[in-house]
């Protein structure tokens, strides 16, 4: 004792008690961390759910019951300090008798650096993930949780979980600065532990908010988020990661397998049908291995709500969904991907967000990762919220969560969904529902910004990782270098040649000499940028059919018609993505609901389909040619575009040294054709290296016994020529003897 004041006695000011109890307070801090008065110390704390209080020291014995001030459930008392000089737990006891006992979360000073809110202010906290979120940590001596989210309208922030009850107001958290960030440090919380953040809005409503950085997520319909240590897994794919930064992707053979994973195959035993992201590896893996693709790319496997979405609406950018497993299943899927030497790629839809209550929207009860302008905040396709890229913070949210995947769960690229919806103010917008940018223009300023430091910090961080735009308009240099202006992607999706491709091959062959134009038109702009050959999901759902239905004529024909499409597509330049189903000619649209149709492989077409892929993807891989000049014009050469009235079409690949030729022509009707006269660069003989309608792929077996010779007969400008048989709805790939 002083002798000057009985600090026994003293009681905190009821103003500042009730900042608490009303959940008003921006510093806890200030009112509940333990003061020092002389030899003792006043021990505050709160639980609104306590009947009694009391301190232990650390050996569990009582020292001391703490006074309730009006029955508030706010607690306190002065204790002389030799008392608790090792340490000391606060201990609860509710109604129920459960006794809950902790160390006092406010007398532990803020941890995350000023530096680090001033590097999130400006946009440029590329790993923020490892700051805000919920991280395990050991404070002295004393292991817990620290929460952080950035809400910078709102009146208080709190935690809630099974840890309190979830009980608002309980652990509200400590406002840092200016910079909108919230934190607090939680004793005793474990890996495991589900919970939220109770926002009080500037009106004063409190609603209950996922974690934005969150790295696991319940399975729904539950939304909480869950505290989950992602640095458990031992990563042994350290060659394929060396490997990688030297990986020159335009000059790379590239064949992607996109896959939903909800979907490839079902379970019979969980709910939904999901298997886990071991069960899939175990089959998806060496399935992709003997189809020779070089790439998997996943559908979505960021937390979403609605299986319907496919992934694309998501509310929590930074959880794996808990419907395949968690992250640490998702790190084994990878490095066993990357163990059989299949790179693999993320889709990632940056573009647009749900509205769930539990999520992104209306964050801290005002506009906050959407724009604060209605109209440019309302996604008209999809029913769902733009992301506001003007904000700093909320570009740092996304940029970090693209390295987020790079970097914790060694992923070999993104794929950036929904490019044109980013770049474009008026899209799908009607007149006079936009504003224009300061310009006068339609182009989203922000957005561009915000995908060229996308891709800046992805290739810096991560060379050899590649980023994909599905980027359907003709916007200028999606691909080319964001220092000549452009936006710095390395491939983007052709989404032209999709197009005129599928309406080409729907057409009864009769009529394809009248349309000859659609399919060769692609090649005048195949070089303007960077492309991916893309016959993806939207292509085949949504009452577009599957591929095998797109096809016209009796069941032989479609799939004669089908290897004839996808030989035209790996013989075209361009790297190939293939949906999956899409490889053996699945007769179903595809549903999410429902697997594959695994039974149609039985089949001799189906097979020989798969087989011809496999083939493709080989002959892709072995052949220069064929992946070394997909982005340079001088590669490519018709032999001969015009003959339209047989609707036969040729041309030639070339490594960019003008060598090792390889010729592919085109059948494009079932009518067989011989002494069909085709100019060549070189004499000698030209081996058949690949024909679509070779009986083991499920053809006719009409071909040229393995080759022909050239003649010195000029053709096409050429000054060798050689005869062919061409098959009914086939395709001849060649290449002459001695460059081999």
């Amino acid at each position: 004792m002083t002798g000057i004041q009985d600090y026994t006695k003293e009681k905190p000011s009821w103003e500042e008690v009730e900042r608490i109890l009303n959940f008003e307070e921006y510093s806890p801090t200030s009112v509940l961390a333990p003061r020092e008065l002389g030899d003792r110390i006043q021990i505050r704390a709160f639980n609104p759910i306590a009947e009694i209080a009391w301190v232990e020291d650390k050996n569990g014995s009582i020292v001391q019951e703490l006074e309730q001030l009006e029955r508030s459930g706010f607690f306190f008392r002065a204790i002389e300090r030799r008392r608790i000089a090792e340490g000391y737990l606060l201990c609860f006891r509710d109604s129920s008798g459960y006794v809950h006992r902790s160390e006092n979360p406010y007398a532990f000073a803020p941890e995350i650096s000023d530096y680090d809110l001033y590097l999130l202010g400006k946009g440029e906290l590329e790993k923020s993930y490892l700051t805000l979120g919920a991280h395990e940590r050991v404070r002295a001596g004393v292991s817990g949780v620290r929460f952080a989210v950035w809400a910078p309208a709102a009146r208080a922030v709190g935690v809630v979980g099974d840890f309190n009850h979830w009980t608002v107001g309980a652990s509200p958290m400590e406002v840092r600065g200016n910079s909108g960030v919230w934190e607090l440090f939680i004793p005793r919380v474990t890996e495991g532990e589900v919970y939220k953040f109770a926002i009080k809005s500037p009106s004063g409503v409190v609603k209950l908010k996922t974690d934005p950085y969150a790295f696991g997520s319940e399975l729904r319909p539950r939304t909480a988020s869950k505290v989950v240590n992602i640095a458990r897994h031992k990563w042994n794919d350290s060659e394929w990661l060396r490997a990688r930064e030297s990986f020159k992707p335009f000059e790379s053979p590239i064949s992607i397998y996109e896959v939903h994973l909800g979907s490839w195959k079902k379970s019979k035993e969980t709910t939904g049908g999901y298997l886990s992201f071991t069960e899939i590896a175990d089959e998806l893996i060496p399935y992709v291995t003997r189809l020779g693709f070089t790439h998997i790319e996943l559908l979505p496997v960021m937390e979403h709500p609605l299986d319907q979405s496919w992934g694309y609406q998501v509310t929590n950018y930074y959880s794996v969904t808990s419907r395949y497993g968690g992250a640490n299943e998702l790190m084994e899927f990878v490095e066993r991907c990357h163990a059989a030497g299949i790179g693999v790629i993320l889709d990632w839809p940056p573009g647009h967000f749900p509205k769930d209550e539990h999520g992104l929207a209306f964050y801290n009860g005002t506009p906050l990762y959407e724009p604060g302008d209605p109209e440019q905040r309302e996604h008209p396709d999809w029913g769902t919220h733009t992301f506001d890229f003007s904000r700093y913070e909320v570009r740092n949210f996304l940029v970090s969560n693209a390295l987020f995947w790079l970097d914790m769960f060694h992923v070999d690229g993104i794929r950036v969904d929904a490019v044109s919806s980013m770049l474009y103010l008026d899209y799908s917008r009607r007149p006079g529902t936009w504003k224009p940018n300061r310009f006068g223009g339609r182009e989203n300023l922000e957005a561009i910004a915000f995908l060229r430091q996308l891709n800046s910090a992805v290739h810096t961080n991560y060379p050899g990782a590649i980023t994909v735009a599905e980027e359907s308009t003709s916007w200028t240099g999606v691909t080319s270098p964001i220092h000549a202006g452009g936006l710095g992607f390395d491939f983007k999706w052709m989404m032209g040649w999709m197009h005129d491709t599928l309406s080409y091959f729907s057409r009864d062959p009769i009529y394809r000499k009248y349309h000859q134009n659609e399919i060769t038109f692609s090649i005048w702009y195949a070089f303007a940028e960077k492309f991916i050959l893309p016959i993806s999901h939207d292509e085949v759902t949504h009452g577009k059919g599957s591929m095998f239905n797109k096809m016209p004529g009796d069941e032989w024909q479609k799939f004669a018609n089908l290897r004839l499409c996808y030989t035209y597509m790996w013989a075209h330049p361009g790297k190939k993505l293939l949906f999956m189903g899409n490889e053996f000619g699945t007769f179903k649209e595809w549903n999410e609901t429902e697997e594959l149709d695994w039974s149609r492989l039985w089949g001799t077409q189906a097979a020989g389909l798969s087989r011809l892929v496999a083939d493709l993807n080989q002959l892709m891989k072995q052949r220069d040619s064929l992946h070394l000049g997909d982005h340079l014009s001088n590669c490519f050469e018709w032999i001969d575009s015009s003959d339209s009235d047989q609707s036969v079409m040729s041309f030639v690949r070339f490594s960019p040294n003008r060598t090792n030729p390889v010729i592919f022509v085109f059948n494009m009707t079932p009518v067989p054709r011989s002494n069909y006269k085709l100019g060549v660069p070189a004499p000698g003989f030209y081996r058949e290296l690949l024909n679509s309608d070779a009986k083991e792929y499920g053809g006719s077996g009409v071909g040229n016994l393995g080759g022909v010779t050239s003649r010195p007969e000029p053709m096409h400008g050429r000054p060798y020529s050689v005869v062919l048989t061409l098959p009914p709805l086939g395709a001849l790939a060649l290449e002459p003897v001695e460059n081999n």
